[in-house]
């Protein structure tokens, strides 16, 4: 064969690939309101960055008539490139081939772009469009899963690893996603179950659809497993490029520094009447947090599940940060089974990542209930102090208002080292809250009182102002400095430049045993 003839066939084989499924199966996604494979890389990746792998691959499935059912690729597009000039490595699953199901060989360009990723350090990002296993190859296809979950655990904590669910995502399919750090999701056009609607009309009676059933806002509302829910292909991959601005490349690295044109120095008056002076009142913490960070910018993760509980990345002084908080406007704040979940999942993301985790507490307690004690409270919310307590990155906690009991704790508290421990004025630290601990340690008094009203609000009061007061907490050493609200930037800054070369090491072992 000539050069020329050469030339010609890879530009033939180059345009089959490129059409994945055909031009009338491209036209179908496009009226589901989604975009392709291709489309989808083409838009998320920087200009003319994108390099492919195994644009050639054919599956080599032979029965149910398969040999005479072969497309470039095989459903799947893999490769490298860079997003905001950060390498990455990526694959898309392509609908219009299969139905993006996964073959052996899908399977195994899936798992060369993971090896890469972790050889070079880099993190993957997936784009799930897929109708599952390939029925006609059976025991191959689940085999193929299998090396993909091998490979999700084995790059854990090593490079980020993000999914993006923008079609169905059903039965196995599910545990790769699951395995990731972050899963996005797009409204009214992706699902993730384990069994869809028909199976579990069949086994159990139950009609659903499968968008209750498992739709962007039910796993990002109900059962967590999402973190991101967004109206469309575009604003999906928009908010990826915007999480990887905040994650390094990988767990040796920390998350490059960027310009900062918000003065370091610059102090805040009006957080000085955000925490209201009646406790029980709620006000909404982010209106801190946001006051606080460059340029007043957050990017809250599981914005939809566990509201008492906000976790989420922003900057400070140019520098990646975590923020956990506690919510005082939904539960006041309290830590649930699914707060504590939450809370714990993120701390550890954000430790194995290199990124400072930031903490404002303003809680109560722990839910009381009989379904949180039947659920596991005691378990789950031990979550949060196994992953405070396990990590070694800059921990910097403020108290805005209360810190009660074994919530106090488990909030990155002073006894679970960490580095510096700030309080407002306003702050409240104690066992229980005056209240309920007037009501045990004085139920004497105040039952033989003239007016066991009123000596109930003095001993209240008195409780308050003595034993709960952050003076005391600063008096033991628990607290580093009690601050003015208005200097909460200047002082945060200061202390997250002073631990940047944080270094702990812990005591040799293969590895804890998380209350999982």
């Amino acid at each position: 064969m000539e050069m020329d003839d050469k030339i010609k066939e890879l530009k033939k084989r180059n345009q089959e690939a490129d059409l994945g499924g055909g031009p009338d199966r491209i036209e179908q996604q496009h009226n589901k309101g989604k975009m392709t494979a291709r489309e989808r890389i083409e838009y998320f990746l920087d200009k003319g960055s994108f390099e492919e792998l195994d644009k050639f691959v054919v599956h080599r499935c032979h029965d149910f008539g398969m040999e005479r059912k072969k497309f470039p690729g095989d459903g799947v597009v893999t490769g490298y490139g860079t997003v905001n000039g950060r390498e990455l490595f990526i694959y898309a699953q392509d609908f219009t081939v299969f139905g993006g199901s996964l073959s052996e060989t899908v399977g195994q360009k899936i798992c060369k772009v993971q090896d890469l990723a972790m050889k070079n350090g880099a993190p993957v990002v997936g784009l799930n469009d897929s109708g599952g296993a390939r029925i006609q190859e059976g025991v191959e296809s689940l085999a193929g899963y299998g090396e993909i979950f091998k490979r999700n655990v084995r790059a854990s904590g090593v490079v980020p690893q993000i999914s993006v669910i923008m079609g169905p995502c059903a039965g196995g399919a599910v545990y790769s996603p699951a395995l990731t750090d972050f899963i996005f999701m797009v409204k009214k056009s992706s699902n993730m179950f384990i069994t869809g609607p028909q199976v579990i009309k069949a086994v159990t009676s139950e009609e659903v659809s499968a968008e209750e059933l498992g739709g962007a806002m039910t796993q990002n509302t109900k059962s967590g497993v999402a973190h991101f829910a967004e109206d469309s292909d575009k604003d999906a991959l928009d908010r990826v490029k915007e999480l990887l601005s905040y994650l390094p490349q990988n767990f040796r690295e920390s998350t490059p520094a960027v310009a900062c044109s918000d003065d370091p120095d610059r102090t805040d008056k009006s957080l000085n009447d955000i925490v209201p002076a009646n406790p029980r009142l709620p006000y909404d913490i982010q209106d801190i947090i946001r006051r606080v960070l460059d340029d007043q910018q957050f990017l809250e993760v599981h914005k939809h599940y566990a509201k008492n509980m906000v976790v989420g990345f922003g900057r400070l002084n140019g520098l990646s940060v975590g923020i956990i908080a506690n919510q005082p406007r939904f539960l006041a704040g309290c830590l649930d089974i699914d707060a504590s979940m939450k809370c714990a999942r993120f701390v550890r993301t954000c430790d194995a990542f290199n990124i400072p985790l930031i903490t404002f507490v303003d809680v109560p307690g722990y839910l009381p209930g009989v379904n949180q004690e039947y659920g596991g409270i005691i378990k789950h919310g031990a979550k949060i102090i196994f992953a405070y307590c396990e990590a070694t990155v800059p921990k910097i906690t403020l108290i805005t208002r209360k810190a009660y009991g074994g919530a106090y704790l488990a909030m990155s508290s002073k006894h679970f080292e960490a580095d510096i421990n700030y309080a407002y004025p306003s702050a409240e630290i104690a066992v229980m809250g005056p209240e309920g601990a007037c009501n045990i340690v004085f139920r004497k008094e105040i039952a033989e009182a003239d007016d066991p009203e009123e000596t109930r609000g003095k001993m209240v009061e008195e409780y308050r102002n003595n034993f709960a007061s952050p003076f005391k907490a600063a008096e033991l050493g628990y607290i580093d400095h009690i601050i003015l609200p208005e200097n909460t930037r200047p002082r945060l800054i200061k202390a997250l430049m002073m631990l940047q070369n944080k270094r702990v090491t812990g005591p040799e072992k293969r590895h804890g045993n998380s209350p999982l």
